[in-house]
């Protein structure tokens, strides 16, 4: 997957909220759905996005299926900020003398 589809998948607050609960062990749709004021269908449609961004697996056991984090869902993200890390401090260095010399 690309950063693209990552962002746009995490850009849902309800998505953020599912794959948080992720991050506590593996839960079904139903589990998933707790507390939220969704549909099962809705939530259905947030898994289905989440899935396609690659950022959760998906274990079915007969009629059973669970959710869980895929671990090197985020990996293309973490590559796409590592790209800008270099960067910041920089910029940050270059911001801090200039606000020395407008105080001055």
């Amino acid at each position: 997957m690309n950063e693209s589809e990552i962002f746009r998948a995490l850009s849902d607050p309800t998505r953020r909220a599912v794959l948080d609960r992720l991050t506590a062990g593996e839960k079904n749709a139903t589990e998933l759905r707790e507390g939220l004021a969704i549909s099962q269908p809705a939530i259905s449609q947030h898994i289905a996005v989440l899935r396609g961004a690659g950022l959760i697996n998906e274990a079915r056991a007969g009629r059973h299926v669970n959710y869980s984090v895929n671990p090197d869902g985020l990996r293309p993200l973490f590559d796409w900020l590592t790209r800008y890390r270099g960067f910041w401090p920089n910029r940050v260095e270059k911001l801090k003398t200039l606000l020395k010399e407008m105080d001055q």
